[in-house]
């Protein structure tokens, strides 16, 4: 597979923030998206254990699948972010090794209009449910489908 580049990163190109989403590898029993889970990236961090090793690590936010199955009329899984019972973030800190591909989220609109101040920064804030766009690229649909 290619080299791609994730990002969490306060300040993009001068410009506004940029926290990537992520598939993470969860169980190697399963193929596809039963096999993943969908995460958004928050920080990237590393830190030297006392045994002398550097763990290169990963601060997320878990997303849930809505369904067992994509959906029919899209054809797509759908996610939704998960949080606890307190209504705070589902935040884990994973190895960097568990994350397999960047992936591409598409909000789902329903019947509302769009705001034009949704921006590429903020829409996983606005928006409860997402699509798993396995459309975006080779890899995304070979993972996702």
């Amino acid at each position: 597979m290619r080299q791609e580049k994730i990002c969490a990163i306060p300040v993009w190109h001068h410009g506004l923030a940029r926290y990537d989403t992520i598939f993470v590898s969860m169980d190697d029993t399963f193929n596809g998206m039963l096999s993943m889970e969908v995460a958004h990236v928050l920080c990237f961090f590393s830190f030297v254990y006392t045994n002398g090793y550097s763990y290169s690590c990963a601060l997320i936010h878990w997303f849930d699948h809505i369904a067992d199955e994509p959906d029919n009329l899209m054809g797509m899984w759908m996610v939704r972010p998960s949080f606890m019972a307190d209504s705070s973030k589902n935040l884990s800190v994973i190895h960097v090794d568990n994350i397999v591909h960047g992936v591409h989220l598409l909000p789902i609109f329903r019947h509302e209009q769009v705001l034009q101040s949704v921006d590429f920064h903020n829409s996983l804030d606005i928006y409860r449910r997402f699509y798993v766009n396995c459309f975006a690229d080779y890899h995304a649909f070979e993972l996702a489908s």
